[in-house]
């Protein structure tokens, strides 16, 4: 709808419930089992993998610990509904406070044998893109021997990042918390929380979909306008095109 205030639409829903609002206040992060039900996993997880397979290009960033596989706004209708799903918009509306948008969306599978992950943030206290909303939803179940992301609770609050603070960012951290969870959870953070995902012990690849949310006047990492496929564009409702800033 043209001119619609979708900010002050989405900031009157009361759909995460009190227990996540207070984690995601407190703690700076919280996480939502059956965010997307389980009789549905089967179904993301096959478009998750043919996805990834048929990615190409500069679309695959193969790091240290982890693959990345971006822009899943365009890989499918299995996604759509990921980067709109009240809970994770309501969130948006708490921790930023102001309009958002959109600034990433992308696979990230830990093969066996990854490493420990830096502790770190994933935005600088004073930039345009603070605050920022992180969001992972959980592919495959998140264990402690399968690379489960890490947290210090209440961290989001500390005036100080990890590298600034310890001389040794991969060392475990005395109040670190394991976000664990089933398939189909979704993790929901302050992106100034410290964190980043444990090593993966286990023999199996630990699959994931990620994503964050930036204030709208923010430079988002994936142009989403740039990249839309005609395809995608067809399947887009009002509120999705206001989440990807397209106008």
């Amino acid at each position: 709808m043209p001119g619609r205030d979708w900010f002050g639409t989405l900031a009157e829903w009361s759909l995460l419930g009190s227990d996540a609002v207070s984690e995601l206040r407190e703690r700076g992060f919280a996480i939502l089992p059956d965010a997307v039900p389980s009789g549905e996993m089967e179904q993301l997880t096959a478009a998750y993998d043919a996805a990834v397979a048929s990615a190409t290009g500069d679309d695959v960033s193969i790091g240290s610990t982890s693959t990345r596989v971006t822009d899943f706004v365009n890989r499918g209708a299995e996604f759509d509904r990921l980067y709109v799903l009240p809970p994770l918009l309501e969130a948006c509306c708490r921790v930023i406070a102001r309009p958002f948008k959109l600034s990433t969306l992308h696979a990230r599978t830990l093969p066996p044998g990854a490493a420990y992950q830096a502790w770190h943030v994933d935005v600088g206290r004073h930039a345009a893109e603070c605050p920022l909303v992180g969001f992972i939803l959980m592919v495959d179940d998140f264990r402690p021997d399968n690379g489960a992301t890490r947290f210090v609770p209440g961290s989001h609050r500390w005036p100080r990042a990890p590298r600034d603070s310890m001389t040794d960012v991969v060392a475990e951290h005395d109040r670190q918390v394991l976000a664990c969870g089933s398939a189909g959870s979704l993790l929901v953070f302050d992106g100034s929380t410290w964190h980043g995902h444990t090593a993966n012990v286990s023999s199996e690849p630990r699959r994931s979909l990620q994503g964050a949310f930036i204030p709208r006047d923010g430079y988002a990492a994936t142009d989403f306008a740039a990249r839309m496929q005609p395809e995608t564009r067809k399947r887009l409702g009002p509120l999705a095109r206001y989440v990807l800033a397209l106008g």
